[in-house]
């Protein structure tokens, strides 16, 4: 038997044990310690980990408590409840009557009431949404505690996803994911009135809506006040979830706005916000930002009695809307100049801080040292140190006809070349037009000669060097190149994508086949449309009338585009002086968020907590910009939030964007837009980019493409991330801004590096396996020479350089690492860094 049926006897007992079974139990005094040591700090560790895990569940749940009560209490500001409806068929006014008629018993003429229900022990701010207005519908939900999505179940819709929502519900649905969902919830409408039917239609509903909103989302039947008391019912005890940005500034709705202080010299007034303040606790000193008019400073805060308290006990001092220009001011809290953050908006640059004045001690002991070193010469007895200087040595001559051949060159990876690039093999340093390897200047010339006389006789035109050729000539031979390569490369009537362009306007047509993109590229060049091939949209033609070293300037060759270097600092605009920069941004938002923080805990003295009543003073704001939101206050609050350090001051910032799917216009780069960031506004013109992980540049994109992500580059306030974006661009002169782009805050940083790249094309005239003669990539050889170190490639996988200039009009003689072929093109990629546009104004509302 084996395993575990395996027989097992009883061992046997004897009288007399072993001397090692007796000590067997026994263990020394050492391994006692040992052993008595291990499980005393076992136990010891244990308890600790158990206490310490007690201990942080109990911190949990205390701050849980003490959320609730916060959100709940009588010290938390009113709720906000957004409505909105998912199609203009849904009535929102009876809803608004219905939650209201629950809540208080009180008829309320305000545009946006705010009620004490004592039943429910909750107050509530009911806010509808204007269907049709993106902008309004996005400021209430910024502030918004809770969004309740109005449908009807008995009104189809048409252009949207579903039969309960149309085509500006779905718009608005995905804004409102982007900036960050609260708490939502679904009430239905207009069910039917038997139980069956009732059911049915809203599991339909339900089933049909599900999709659109997140997991959490309940749906309620909204058509009685029984289903509205159950809603409420559940609201009352539920814990709503803000955005995760919005926690992180104090922040202000309106209730009531007004102007004070009129200067009619300065053309500035004082701007009066009353409102709960929310979120964190509100500093005196710090800066604040009212949505699309600008930054600004505090000059007071008056600490208001609540005009809506919820405790039964303080009834007396409920006010009706008529007292709320007599509320009684409790305390008032004034800025200290010595701790109140100033407005600083752009640096002032230096015009002298570039000058050189007197040289400095260290320059002067190095110009002695070198002095020291310096090579001495032999002269004539009796030579002056003057005279000396015009004697010219032959170390002298050969530094000189070095340095003048070298003079004027292009520059490759921020280091001036003169010679070509290592890579190929010098042996193949002559273009060989015959058959020998070993043929001199002389005998290249006569065969230069040679082939323009064969050329001459045979077509009875100058073939070789385009000689006596005008411009419009010049011109039609590139154009006739052309064409002949795009109909060997089959792409006349078939590209991936092809673009038209007219007036600055572009249309993006899908892969299409012959016939089809044939009528179609008909149709559009008979309506005055120009295609333009997109597999090499960088490509650009060399201006015949201005010198290539002088209209690319500014532009440079990497070796690669990885791998080579870019030094940020190196040729920055005029903006750069204007803006700020961190040396560490990490390290910088992680210090000002916990300062944000430490907030709360600061003197009474200073700061106003969530939930108080209070009034804002804002100092210093335009009279026009003033009276604009007075008139829009009537209809929708009007947000002001407080600003962390460093956040009015200008610098560039980059957000992570993509096209919105409800756009169909192109997004052109330095096109302005108006970036809606968290609770601020702003205009600015950014420059689009890839986001290369692997490198340290990032090439710039011409167009904001749809469907894929882009870095969006700009010159703005300061903000420091989580941060949402929602772009919007304005349609016409005077047209309301259209949803364009979403996105987030990545990081800010003036030292990221975009590059605008360009390709240069030249056509093969004469091939010789590895050599060839380049025509056309430029017309002069004082271009050729200047180009000289930048590497070639070609649109079949070659790589070469240029080897020297043939005549007078810009041909070149080039060596490649392979065999070419003749209808091969010649290509050299250049780069220069792009920068964002300055915009004209900053904020929405300064051009008022």
């Amino acid at each position: 038997m084996g395993g575990s049926r395996a027989q097992v006897n009883k061992t046997h007992k004897t009288r007399f044990a072993s001397k090692s079974s007796r000590n067997i139990h026994k263990t020394s005094l050492k391994d006692k310690h040992q052993n008595a040591k291990s499980d005393r700090f076992g136990k010891g560790a244990r308890a600790a980990r158990i206490q310490r895990n007690n201990m942080i569940r109990d911190q949990k749940r205390a701050a849980a408590l003490n959320e609730k009560r916060a959100l709940s209490g009588s010290a938390s500001p009113p709720r906000v409840i957004v409505l909105f409806g998912l199609s203009a068929h849904v009535d929102l006014n009876s809803v608004e009557r219905d939650l209201l008629g629950l809540l208080s018993t009180k008829c309320s003429n305000e545009a946006f009431p705010t009620v004490v229900s004592s039943d429910y022990k909750m107050r509530a701010t009911v806010l509808k949404a204007p269907h049709g207005d993106l902008s309004s519908c996005m400021d209430m939900a910024k502030v918004a505690d809770l969004v309740a999505f109005v449908t009807s179940a008995s009104s189809p819709c048409e252009g949207g996803s579903s039969d309960y929502i149309d085509s500006f519900g779905v718009q608005c649905l995905s804004v409102f994911k982007a900036i960050g969902l609260p708490s939502t919830v679904v009430l239905i409408r207009d069910l039917p009135s038997d139980l069956k039917g009732r059911n049915e239609s809203k599991k339909l509903c339900n089933s049909s809506l599900a999709s659109e909103f997140p997991e959490q989302c309940k749906f309620y039947p909204a058509d009685t006040k029984d289903d509205l008391h159950k809603f409420l019912y559940i609201l009352k005890d539920q814990r709503l979830k803000p955005p995760h940005w919005r926690n992180q500034r104090a922040y202000v709705a309106s209730q009531k706005l007004e102007m004070l202080d009129h200067d009619s010299v300065s053309g500035k007034c004082t701007l009066c916000i009353t409102g709960y303040i929310r979120a964190l606790n509100l500093s005196v000193n710090q800066l604040v930002h009212v949505s699309g008019a600008g930054d600004y400073q505090l000059s007071k805060i008056d600490i208001l009695r609540d005009p809506y308290a919820l405790n039964p006990r303080k009834e007396h001092d409920t006010m009706d809307a008529d007292d709320m220009p007599d509320l009684q001011v409790i305390s008032s809290l004034v800025p200290d100049s010595s701790k109140q953050e100033p407005l600083h908006v752009e640096n002032v640059p230096d015009p002298l801080a570039g000058e050189q004045t007197w040289p400095t001690e260290a320059e002067m002991a190095e110009a002695e040292e070198n002095l020291k070193h310096k090579k001495k010469r032999k002269l004539p007895p009796g030579t002056s140190e003057y005279q000396a200087a015009w004697i010219v040595d032959e170390s002298d001559e050969d530094d000189f006809e070095s340095n003048d051949e070298s003079e004027g060159g292009m520059v490759l990876d921020g280091v001036e070349i003169g010679v070509a690039s290592n890579d190929l093999d010098e042996d193949q340093g002559s273009l060989d037009l015959g058959e020998s390897d070993g043929e001199t200047e002389t005998d290249s010339m006569m065969l230069i000669f040679y082939a323009c006389f064969i050329a001459f006789k045979i077509t009875n035109a100058i073939f070789f060097t385009g000689w006596d050729m005008t411009r419009e000539q010049i011109e039609d031979d590139i154009k006739r190149l052309k064409d002949a390569h795009a109909e060997d490369e089959g792409e006349k009537y078939y590209v991936p994508v092809k673009v038209w362009v007219k007036l600055g306007e572009c249309m993006e047509i899908g892969s299409k086949q012959l016939e089809a993109e044939k009528d179609m590229g008909l149709f559009l060049e008979k309506m005055g449309w120009t295609s333009v091939e997109s597999e090499y949209p960088d490509e650009v033609d060399t201006p015949i009338d201005v010198p290539a070293r002088k209209r690319f300037a500014k532009y440079r060759g990497l070796k690669s585009f990885r791998t080579s270097s870019w030094d940020p600092k190196e040729s920055l605009p005029q903006e750069y002086s204007r803006i700020f920069a961190f040396d560490n941004f990490a390290r910088t938002r992680k210090h000002v968020l916990a300062k944000a923080l430490e907030r709360d805990n600061e003197s009474k003295d200073e700061t106003v907590s969530p939930g108080t009543y209070a009034r804002l003073y804002i100092k210093e704001v335009p009279q026009t910009v003033a009276s604009y939101l007075c008139l829009r206050a009537k209809m929708m609050p009007i947000i002001s939030c407080g600003l962390l350090q460093h956040e009015s001051k200008m610098s560039v910032l980059h957000f992570s964007i993509k096209k919105h799917d409800s756009y169909h216009e192109p997004i052109k780069g330095k096109e302005e837009l108006i970036f809606h960031v968290g609770f601020r506004q702003f205009v600015a013109r950014p420059v689009f980019s890839s986001d290369n992980f692997n490198s340290d540049k990032h090439k710039m994109e011409k167009f904001l493409h749809a469907g894929r992500f882009s870095v969006a580059s700009i010159y703005a306030p300061i903000s420091f991330p989580p941060l949402c974006l929602v772009a919007m661009k304005k349609s016409g002169v005077m047209g309301s801004p259209v949803l364009a782009a979403v996105g987030s805050l990545i990081s800010v940083d003036p030292d990221r590096i975009i590059l605008k790249k360009i390709i240069l094309t030249g056509y093969l005239q004469r091939v010789s396996k590895v050599k060839a003669t380049v025509r056309y990539m430029f017309h002069s050889p004082e271009d050729v020479k200047w180009f000289k170190p930048v590497e070639l490639w070609t649109k079949c996988g070659r790589r070469g350089r240029i080897k020297e200039t043939v005549g007078t009009h810009g041909a070149m003689k080039c060596l490649f690492n392979g065999v070419l072929q003749q209808n091969d093109t010649v290509c050299m990629s250049l780069f220069k860094r792009a920068y964002p546009k300055w915009p004209e104004q900053r904020f929405p509302l300064s051009n008022l």
